[in-house]
């Protein structure tokens, strides 16, 4: 675990898409959620040699396309055009759901509507009347992956922390998610217990006094 580090500013949703990028391990087979955690695969080096898997299908999937490199047919699970690399490899879905299933992903990104202390994950549905569901494969991600991290908003716009004691939505996996990665701050979930690597834009105090869980310095 990394010690404790502070910056003066908020990170920008590509620097916390850089962030992650550089925390994933060299050879790792990862799945991007829809959101935010797309944005990971424009930071990933070759010298890496991460390999990125969507669940509609492909394994060696590379950067979000743009311009002339955009091929409709050519998608991720979020129906945003990306690129393929060498060696990319197309398969059918519930191929790729046994992958997902089968424990062979190093680490899944997901976006979130709350993370509880506990590592329990809440991103499909809000409860709300009349809210659309949209589980699509996070369930068998968040079980299945060796490592869950999230990448979310902090705060809701009314200001509540998403970082909770306990979830009040509806459940996509429990004690899966074992580090969250914000604008203001990045977390690591062990044991029950939540600590704070990084703050960005807000001193450690002032975290504290926003998060109704109990904080440690990394």
């Amino acid at each position: 675990m990394s010690a404790f580090s502070t910056t003066e500013v908020k990170l920008t949703r590509d620097e916390m898409a850089q962030l992650v990028a550089a925390d994933i391990p060299a050879g790792a087979f990862v799945n991007l959620g829809i959101g935010q955690p797309t944005n990971v695969s424009n930071y990933l080096t070759k010298e890496q040699g991460v390999t990125l898997h969507t669940e509609n299908g492909m394994l060696g999937m590379g950067p979000v396309a743009t311009g002339e490199d955009i091929d409709e047919d050519l998608i991720n699970a979020g129906k945003i055009p990306v690129t393929e690399l060498p060696g990319a490899s197309f398969f059918h879905h519930a191929d790729s759901f046994a992958m997902m299933r089968g424990g062979h992903l190093d680490v899944c990104v997901l976006g979130a509507f709350q993370v509880s202390k506990d590592g329990d994950l809440a991103n499909w549905h809000t409860g709300a009347e009349g809210a659309i569901p949209a589980v699509g494969g996070a369930m068998d991600l968040a079980i299945g992956a060796k490592a869950t991290w999230v990448m979310m908003s902090l705060f809701t716009k009314a200001g509540e922390s998403k970082l909770v004691e306990a979830l009040s939505y509806p459940v996509t996996g429990l004690g899966c998610v074992s580090r969250i990665y914000t604008e203001v701050a990045v977390f690591e979930l062990r044991d029950s217990k939540v600590f704070v690597r990084s703050t960005h834009g807000i001193s450690f105090d002032q975290l504290a006094a926003k998060v109704p869980v109990e904080l440690t310095k990394a």
